[in-house]
């Protein structure tokens, strides 16, 4: 079974009006981690490029204009992808695994495809995602109340997972958070 644990930065959080900017992750076949990416990409010219986003993301115009263009990024992600699935056999498809992917990840993924003029997004993908923080919710459900949040950071930091103070890309946290709450390693309790 091929995962793709991944997440996005954007230009902001409407994948109609904004771009993706950093697309990054890790492949996972049979449990193993295979591969790793990480993808900075310019924004298509129509994007809207908000300064909240960018303060976020620490970056700045300048700088995300020099990233790779969009198109050639698609690609690498893409060959990347057939390494490990088969377009053209509707059996073999990867899973998409994010931490609120599904409202926000997915659509603007999606819309990158899309703008690259590439209509076989479902050739390589399943259409249900597995939304990590919708796993967590209910693992984590008895403890809810008590977190001042349910973002990303805090989950692991509720379930024992150590934070690399560098910033451990999120894809990767959120790949140990799905391990975690499904029952694949245990927690680190403290």
């Amino acid at each position: 079974m091929v995962k793709v644990f991944f997440d996005v930065e954007t230009t902001g959080v409407n994948y109609r009006m904004n771009s993706i900017i950093q697309l990054a992750g890790l492949i996972e076949v049979d449990e193993k981690v295979v591969e790793t990416f990480n993808f900075l990409v310019r924004p298509h010219a129509k994007a809207a490029i908000e300064d909240k986003a960018l303060q976020v993301n620490k970056r700045t115009r300048e700088e995300i204009a020099g990233f790779p263009e969009m198109r050639t990024v698609h690609a690498q992600f893409k060959n990347l992808i057939c390494k490990y699935v088969d377009p053209y056999d509707k059996t073999d498809k990867a899973f998409l695994v994010g931490f609120n992917n599904r409202f926000f990840d997915d659509p603007f993924l999606r819309k990158f495809f899309e703008l690259c003029g590439d209509d076989f997004f479902n050739g390589l993908f399943w259409g249900d995602s597995l939304d990590v923080l919708c796993l967590a919710s209910e693992y984590l459900s008895d403890r809810r109340a008590g977190m001042p949040s349910f973002k990303l950071k805090r989950v692991a930091q509720e379930l024992g997972l150590y934070i690399d103070p560098d910033g451990l890309h999120d894809a990767t946290l959120t790949r140990q958070i799905y391990r975690v709450v499904t029952g694949r390693e245990e927690e680190n309790i403290f």
